[in-house]
């Protein structure tokens, strides 16, 4: 068997890498972490920011509410404290559906 590398996951993430993959400014992610409690990425001993893959979820999950769907922040918090069970399984879904829309759009534009 020929020998296959492993992909290399991170672990954490900067304020300006999040920012980047959410397409937002870093003062919007420091703005939602006073609005959103669940949101509490750990900090060194600067004070730089360090996401987890679970913090990067969150983060996802109140850009998709708020930027997506157009909830107001008090919505967006109303919205998380009535699923607070599901709130992962919300954020993998979206995730998820994100990757399959940007599958078929693939496939569209590659239709002859």
């Amino acid at each position: 068997m020929p020998y296959k590398e492993k992909p290399i996951i991170k672990k954490y993430f900067t304020i300006g890498e999040v920012a980047k993959e959410l397409g937002v400014a870093t003062s919007l992610i420091r703005f939602w972490e006073t609005q959103f409690d669940f949101i509490r990425p750990k900090k060194n001993a600067k004070g730089n920011r360090k996401y987890t893959q679970d913090d990067l979820k969150k983060l996802k999950l109140v850009y998709h509410l708020v930027k997506e769907k157009g909830y107001t922040l008090q919505g967006a918090q109303e919205h998380i404290k009535q699923s607070k069970d599901s709130l992962d399984d919300k954020a993998d879904m979206v995730e998820s559906l994100k990757r399959i829309r940007e599958f078929l759009m693939e496939m569209k534009n590659n239709l002859p």
